[in-house]
């Protein structure tokens, strides 16, 4: 997939997509405290840079969830096939069984389990039954981008290793890195081969630099 470059800064245009844009962020977990507000910031910030959905109307919906390593290897295995707890999982509505994405949509029960992915209507339908009594508007439905789970007790044990020119080896810059790679995933990059990985790490840099290591742009080369 080709990607474009970013857009330049329209403080209107950058104004009208925010708000429209519904970020949900769970803290499912309870080995790490979680400011929920500053990855909200991160995830909103990320989406204006990249103006997903400009010039429609529709509200842009994404969900980021911060899971203990029980719950992630749940979804590891069901989703992934894979044995064991993982960082960081995307999980786009659109999705193209790719790895980066298992089989789709995800959400959680009130008892914190993982529930099957299903429709998009489905998704709705459980979020608020808004479309109880009557077929959808589809004109008013949201834009849904989809589910990022993170696990940061797992995370926490691969910083110190991650540390370089690009990493602090902090948990903060972990999580930031996961935020923003994941996230990234979900609006259709990849890193399946060496010219996707290129240039996914490259928009990783510049929206860490611009979000999270205030204007601090580290070479990818």
């Amino acid at each position: 997939m080709s990607h474009r470059a970013l857009a330049p800064v329209d403080p209107e245009a950058d104004s009208r997509l925010r708000n429209r844009l519904e970020v949900t962020v769970l803290n499912e977990q309870t080995d790490l405290e979680i400011d929920e507000s500053r990855w909200m910031q991160l995830v909103a910030n990320v989406l204006v840079d990249e103006q997903i959905g400009l010039g429609g109307d529709n509200s842009i919906e994404v969900s980021l969830l911060f899971v203990d390593e029980a719950t992630i290897s749940t979804l590891n295995q069901q989703f992934m096939g894979k044995d064991g707890p993982t960082d960081v999982l995307s999980f786009p509505i659109d999705d193209d069984s790719s790895p980066r994405s298992g089989s789709g949509p995800i959400g959680f029960d009130e008892d914190g389990f993982p529930i099957p992915p299903s429709s998009d209507f489905d998704r709705h339908e459980r979020r608020d039954g808004r479309f109880d009594n009557g077929d959808p508007d589809v004109d008013d439905m949201p834009m849904l981008l989809g589910d990022l789970v993170v696990c940061p007790t797992y995370a926490g044990k691969n910083a110190a290793g991650r540390k370089s020119e690009l990493h602090d080896g902090t948990m903060d810059d972990e999580l930031a890195l996961l935020v923003v790679h994941g996230l990234l995933h979900l609006l259709g990059f990849d890193h399946m081969n060496d010219a996707e990985a290129e240039e996914m790490e490259a928009r990783e840099q510049v929206h860490l630099a611009k979000h999270h290591r205030n204007g601090e742009l580290r070479s990818v080369l």
